[in-house]
C-alpha cells in the first residue's frame, strides 16, 4: 500500500513563505514522478507543479512560476514545495500526488495524499 503524507501547511500573511513536504512510503520512491495540486473552495483541483523521478525536469503552473520551487530527496522519500511571495489567491488545500509519468493532468497520478491546508491572509 502506497501512502503519501503531506505536512507544512498553515496560515501565513501575504508575501510570506511556507514549505510543504510529502513523504512517500510503500513503494520505491525514486521511480515515482511526483506532483503538487491544489483545490480552493468552490473550485476544481488544479495543477501546481511536478518533478520527474530524477529531479532533472520540473514544471509549474503559470500562476506560481518564479515563486514556487519543487524539489525531491530520494533517499528521504520526500518531495518538497517551497512557496515564496504567497498571495491570498494561493489559499487552497494542497495535495501531493505520485504516478508513473510526470505531467499537469491529475489523470497521470495514481497515488494521492490527504491534503494540507494553506491559508494566505491579506
Amino acid at each position: 500500500q502506497v501512502q503519501l503524507v503531506e505536512s507544512g501547511g498553515g496560515l501565513v500573511q501575504a508575501g510570506g513563505s511556507l514549505r510543504l513536504s510529502c513523504v512517500v512510503s510503500g513503494r520505491t520512491f525514486s521511480t515515482v514522478a511526483m506532483g503538487w495540486f491544489r483545490q480552493a473552495p468552490g473550485k476544481e483541483r488544479e495543477f501546481v507543479s511536478s518533478i520527474t523521478w530524477s529531479g532533472g525536469y520540473t514544471d509549474y503552473a503559470d500562476s506560481v512560476k518564479g515563486r514556487f520551487t519543487i524539489t525531491r530527496d530520494n533517499p528521504k522519500n520526500t518531495v518538497y514545495l517551497q512557496m515564496n511571495s504567497l498571495k491570498p489567491e494561493d489559499t487552497a488545500v494542497y495535495y501531493c500526488a505520485g504516478g508513473s509519468a510526470v505531467g499537469s493532468s491529475s489523470a497521470n497520478y495514481v497515488y494521492w495524499g490527504q491534503g494540507t491546508q494553506v491559508t494566505v491572509s491579506s
